[in-house]
């Protein structure tokens, strides 16, 4: 969702310069920075803003320099006449002599510059409009780009864990015969091996073996993996989709840790979980 657009208009007095920045949100966020002259159309700008990034945290600033043809402030000549009616008077008063300073000081005084409220007009309006477009078209531009490189970093990870996934199987064999050769060492420890059915002792193997059974933590994992790669082709927003995906995905690798009983194992599941944690991380970026 991170973006940048910039698009500049020429008015009749001014030249305008929108500005737009889009940042991660798991929602639509909009702040604008808005000259007095187009308060008005606010809402047609958020609007704008909502239908064409959808999400993110974003910033659109308006800014403008005024052009040598803008209209100057008006001398408000009534205040500007009384003032300087007063200061003369209150000079002969005090016997000072009136010069050109005089109205330098009324100038100063508060008041003396009118300034009218300019109208929106609807031809400049449609200026700006066409300048808004263009720098919402640019934050997209660049939203695909950055986009393009978040799809092949994701797949990339995603295809490491389905490899170290792969890498499971292996070792299960070998985790068996470990969980057997435990199981009896801790017997003859406690002396207890001579007296222990070995056919009752191969039952109650089996049972605790079927209770670390991954087979199906296993077939869940490869699938989520290929729904992920699936919903990375779709069509339009899929950040949130690809977020439950993910947290899926989470579930099934932290099951197989809790039943690896196997230090190998044990490695696989942290880079997988080193690898989902990346793409975690950068489905934020993801509409």
């Amino acid at each position: 969702m991170t973006g940048y657009g910039k698009a500049e208009c020429l008015l009749a007095d001014k030249k305008l310069t929108i500005e737009i920045k889009s940042l991660n949100s798991k929602q639509l966020d909009t702040n604008t920075r808005l000259p007095s002259l187009y308060k008005e159309k606010e809402i047609e700008i958020r609007q704008a803003l909502a239908s064409e990034l959808e999400r993110g945290k974003v910033e659109c600033s308006f800014y403008y320099e005024l052009s040598s043809e803008a209209a100057p402030g008006i001398i408000n000549e009534p205040v500007v006449k009384a003032y300087y009616a007063q200061l003369y008077k209150i000079s002969g008063e005090l016997g000072l002599q009136a010069s050109l300073e005089l109205l330098s000081t009324v100038m100063r005084m508060p008041d003396t510059i009118r300034t009218e409220k300019p109208e929106l007009k609807e031809t400049e309006w449609t200026l700006v409009e066409a300048a808004l477009k263009k720098a919402l078209a640019q934050v997209n531009i660049f939203r695909i780009q950055e986009g393009k490189s978040l799809d092949k970093d994701l797949r990339q990870r995603v295809e490491a864990i389905s490899r170290k996934l792969a890498k499971v199987e292996s070792f299960e064999g070998e985790r068996i015969d470990l969980v057997r050769e435990r199981i009896g060492k801790h017997l003859e420890e406690l002396g207890q091996k001579e007296a222990v059915d070995e056919n009752r002792f191969e039952q109650e193997l089996i049972y605790y073996i079927e209770k670390l059974d991954i087979s199906e933590e296993k077939v869940r994992l490869a699938n989520h993996c290929s729904y992920f790669m699936e919903t990375l082709e779709d069509k339009g927003p899929t950040g949130k989709k690809l977020g439950f995906i993910s947290q899926e995905m989470g579930r099934e690798i932290n099951t197989l840790g809790s039943k690896a009983n196997h230090k190998e194992l044990q490695k696989l599941v942290v880079e997988m979980k080193d690898e989902l944690e990346r793409i975690k991380e950068q489905i934020l970026n993801v509409l």
